[in-house]
């Protein structure tokens, strides 16, 4: 062997030495350290105290939170949960769920070109903050509004002339318009938006504790844009005007998900628009969370939770009357029951329970959607209002055949919920088998706490209520001012007062005689039974709500 071959074997061996050096084998490889980011290092006050950052778990009180301004757009907020809190000498303080992610500080200390420190705060507490943060102004709606006012000259011009289909801008004053008044409407608490054509403009009204209270008055040549926006918004058809339409829009709000039930009637000076809200995060679902005295509340637990027969709640609109009944549903929910209900519509969604809603338009009414229930195996159905005699015949029958019906029904006492059932065609006989008892309810307002004060009053206001002087706290009753709280109302919150009849051997006897409402009342008030005037009295006296307020709600169905 020459040389040459001799020194060409060993680097050929050389070569494979190295070659199985540099390329290991699969077994080999280990797994690539994770990033980090990726480390879990605990919970969040622990990881505070080992990396030596600040940690809250309240930042209502920093300056930017309370002026509602801050460097960075909401959206970047919402969906990295960090909130900037102050500046202090070029420094900027910002609270972050996860302190580590140094692409994201290093994408905020250049959008705001300051130096960054950072804070740690819990992600309940992050989105606590960022909807505090993010909520417009008070009276936001009234000045952006004002300000259209003053260009509304212009504005009118420009819609002579035709407006630019390519200019994106000439949309955003009505839709930004729309969007302050649902959202300064829902921090304020309303249950509905009024836009109501007048012959001057469009007036705007919200519906706060009941009670309908002018809001806004946009520049009438705004009128039928920020009519077709709602109508865009709802799914409605924009070029019908001639008929009554419904619909509804779904929008987030922070981290709420809101809901807007939309109808439209056409009126004189156009087309009349009113949006119910349905704040999920505002309900209270539950028997001890809807203010049900103690005297009420045991025997209704008692009702709802039989085997069989009806259980009627009554009332006006707006009365608190499906919180009610979802409440009652809530408390004998369990996974041995099977609950259905059917609705128009749905105003909530409940855990472990069938919902469903009626649709005219494929003739699903209640009747129909009752029949088909029934065949479900049930044990407890609720109806969202008995409106006809065959509702009501049905709802007898399957209560007659071993289920418990919950249901609403329009009237203005718990006696005279009878007498109207007597008036759709049912039978007297029939109720007394089926019926086991009624509750009317109403809400009245509560005194703002903020305004409210002391004083005497007067003997004729006293009798009206039935109230006896000797029963007042110190000799006073209370009212509210009028505040910036209340928006000068000087009520602020609702509380619900109630009247609980069960169907006795005597209310029986006197509904097969006859269903006189008046006779009814009489017996079931010798039975012990408190009525709704009666009920508010005592709030009166508690000094939680006005006599002029129990007076509005109850004047009907006492007189």
């Amino acid at each position: 062997m020459s040389n040459s071959q001799k020194i060409r074997g060993v680097l050929d061996d050389l070569l494979n030495v190295l070659r199985k050096k540099a390329v290991p084998t699969p077994e080999t490889v280990s797994p690539s350290p994770k990033l980090s980011s990726e480390k879990s290092y605990g919970e969040p006050k622990e990881i505070a105290e080992r990396f030596h950052l600040s940690f809250y778990t309240d930042l209502s009180e920093f300056p930017f939170i309370k002026q509602k301004q801050t460097p960075l757009p909401y959206i970047l907020a919402k969906s990295k949960f960090l909130l900037p809190l102050q500046e202090e000498e070029g420094v900027l303080l910002v609270a972050m769920q996860h302190p580590f992610d140094l692409e994201l500080i290093e994408e905020i200390r250049c959008m705001t070109r300051l130096k960054i420190r950072v804070a740690i705060a819990p992600k309940t507490t992050l989105e606590e903050a960022i909807e505090l943060c993010y909520h417009q102004k008070e009276n936001a709606a009234s000045e952006f509004i004002a300000s259209l006012q003053v260009e509304s000259q212009e504005i009118a011009i420009d819609q002579e002339d035709g407006y630019d289909l390519l200019d994106k801008s000439a949309e955003s004053p009505v839709i930004h318009m729309l969007n302050v008044m649902l959202a300064e409407a829902i921090q304020q608490g309303a249950s509905d938006i009024h836009f109501e054509p007048m012959e001057n403009g469009l007036g705007v009204r919200y519906r706060i504790d009941g009670v309908l209270q002018p809001r806004h008055a946009p520049p009438k040549e705004l009128q039928s844009q920020l009519i077709t926006r709602i109508k865009v918004m709802a799914r409605l058809d924009i070029a019908e005007h001639r008929l009554p339409q419904d619909g509804r829009i779904k929008l987030n709000m922070g981290g709420r998900q809101i809901d807007f039930r939309v109808s439209t009637v056409p009126v004189v000076f156009g087309e009349r628009i009113v949006l119910r809200i349905l704040d999920k995060g505002n309900v209270l679902v539950g028997l001890n969370k809807i203010g049900m005295p103690s005297s009420i509340l045991p025997p209704f637990i008692k009702l709802i939770n039989l085997s069989e027969g009806i259980v009627l709640v009554t009332g006006p609109t707006g009365s608190g009357k499906t919180t009610t009944l979802y409440s009652a549903l809530s408390e004998v929910n369990n996974s041995e029951m099977n609950i259905m209900t059917i609705e128009d519509p749905p105003e909530y969604k409940l855990q472990g329970m069938a919902q469903i809603g009626v649709n005219p338009k494929i003739h699903l009414t209640f009747a129909t959607g009752l029949r088909h229930i029934l065949r479900q195996d049930p044990d407890i159905i609720m109806i969202g209002e008995i409106r006809d005699k065959e509702t009501a015949e049905i709802a007898i029958q399957a209560s007659l055949t071993g289920h418990l019906v919950l249901s609403t029904l329009h009237t203005n006492d718990a006696p005279s919920a009878l007498t109207r059932l007597v008036d759709m065609g049912i039978e007297p006989y029939l109720l007394t088998s089926s019926v086991v008892g009624i509750l009317a309810q109403r809400l009245v307002r509560l005194i703002c706490p903020h305004c409210k004060i002391s004083y005497s009053p007067e003997d004729q206001e006293l009798k009206e209520l039935g109230i006896d002087r000797s029963a007042l706290i110190d000799g006073k009753l209370s009212k509210g001012q009028g505040c910036p709280h209340c928006f000068g109302s000087g009520f602020k919150g609702r509380h619900g007062i109630y009247e609980l009849l069960p169907v006795s051997s005597a209310i029986k006897r006197q509904l097969l005689q006859s269903p006189d409402s008046v006779e009814l009342q009489r017996i079931a008030a010798s039975s012990g039974m408190k009525s709704l005037r009666q009920e508010g009295a005592q709030l009166v006296i508690q000094g939680l709500t006005s006599t002029s307020e129990v007076l509005r709600v109850t004047r009907s169905c006492e007189e």
